[in-house]
């Protein structure tokens, strides 16, 4: 069992960044960050390996977005740049058992219960 526990979220200015962190009460494999705009259903933003060494996007956010990883912390990161109004959502991240990059949230067994991130414009 992994706990996830997702921190850095806040209301900013269009254009404006912010990095969120997501420590987990363990060693993980691939992780994701996923988000849930209000209305919306989740969505799939990024995805990192075990090891850090791949790393995948959604067209929506690449080129803004980047996800990292400090497995000697346990901590996954998404840093978000030139934020928009449309990046408002519920960020949440995710373990899964694969050692891969993954899309489908069907794939993460261990979901963190989410932060907020409300962009202005």
């Amino acid at each position: 069992q992994v706990q996830l526990v997702e921190s850095g979220g806040g209301l900013v200015q269009a254009g404006d960044s912010l990095r969120l962190s997501c420590a987990a009460s363990g060693r993980t494999r691939s992780m994701g960050w996923f988000r849930q705009a209000p209305g919306k259903e989740r969505e799939f933003v990024a995805a990192i390996s075990w090891n850090g060494g791949s790393t995948d996007y959604a067209d929506s956010v690449k080129g803004r977005f980047t996800v990292s990883r400090d497995n000697a912390k346990n901590t996954l990161y998404l840093q978000m740049n030139s934020l928009k109004p449309e990046d408002t959502a519920v960020y949440y991240c995710a373990a899964s058992s694969s050692y891969y990059t993954v899309h489908r949230q069907a794939s993460y067994d261990y979901w963190g219960q989410g932060t907020q991130v409300t962009v202005s414009s």
